[in-house]
């Protein structure tokens, strides 16, 4: 009788045992890390929650990888360090689905880009968990929806504010653009006085002696980083409101040092 009682007691116990541990295994999305390095030519690249998304034409196809934020550029052919690929990979900050994502710990020493490396985010000690601080600053994020104005460096891609969904009436005047105007039509109006009207969505007070101002209008492509305009100033802003400026356009501005701009307006004064 003592042996009959103990049998079923113990199966029972198994059987509980495997079906604990069983379903974690089922839920793992993310795939294990390579040990090849990423190799390719930037054709998109983007900035958010300290990390640079680019979108590489490798060997075997596009390919997209984030990496602790670096100034790079379309063009660029970089080699970034293996790391490990996120399938279906939500971002908040460019409200988007990455079909498949590599998060790499960064540029390979000595490739392109990695001298401007920005200091916002500390190396990681592993893949595993260079992987997680970007998740996690992706989870922390602000959506494009929700961003609020904010200090930060003066740098061109390290400093482009994300899109904020809003759609401001058109500066007027002869001279007046939307901010995606300016973009299109940098070369043919640089070294010009122009107009342009656009809310404040990042001010950066006291950089190399003039204050620096993001402004946008709903207008431009956020996937090109066409829709956020840099205003150098004098003035000092107030709270972030809506604003009609004119200044000086200069396309293809570089300061040195990772430091550089399609377009800026230079000089701005508020009009109103």
């Amino acid at each position: 009788m003592i042996r009959s009682f103990i049998k079923p007691f113990t199966l029972a116990c198994t059987l509980t045992v495997f079906t604990i541990f069983f379903p974690p295994v089922i839920t793992i999305s993310a795939e294990m890390p390579g040990t090849e390095s990423i190799s390719g030519k930037i054709v998109e690249a983007m900035n958010a929650a300290g990390y640079t998304y680019v979108n590489l034409s490798t060997a075997n196809g596009p390919l997209w990888v984030a990496l602790p934020q670096t100034a790079l550029k379309v063009g660029d052919e970089i080699s970034c360090k293996p790391g490990m690929e996120m399938k279906d990979f939500y971002s908040n900050s460019f409200n988007r689905t990455f079909a498949s994502i590599i998060f790499s710990e960064g540029v390979i020493e000595g490739e392109p880009g990695n001298p401007h490396a920005s200091a916002l985010v500390p190396a990681a000690t592993s893949q595993e968990d260079s992987f997680e601080a970007a998740v996690e600053s992706e989870k922390q994020a602000p959506s494009a929806t929700q961003i609020q104005p904010q200090l930060a460096s003066a740098g061109s891609m390290g400093a482009i504010a994300p899109f904020v969904e809003i759609t401001v009436e058109k500066a007027e005047g002869e001279n007046a653009f939307t901010v995606g105007d300016l973009f299109d039509k940098a070369e043919e109006l640089n070294g010009q006085t122009i107009r342009v009207r656009g809310k404040v969505v990042k001010y950066n007070a006291n950089i190399m002696g003039k204050n620096w101002l993001h402004i946008q209008d709903g207008t431009g492509d956020p996937m090109k980083n066409t829709h956020d305009l840099v205003i150098t100033t004098s003035q000092e802003i107030g709270s972030p409101s809506v604003l009609t400026l004119e200044g000086k356009l200069v396309a293809d501005k570089d300061f040195g040092a990772g430091y550089s701009y399609d377009v800026i307006i230079e000089n701005g004064s508020i009009v109103e």
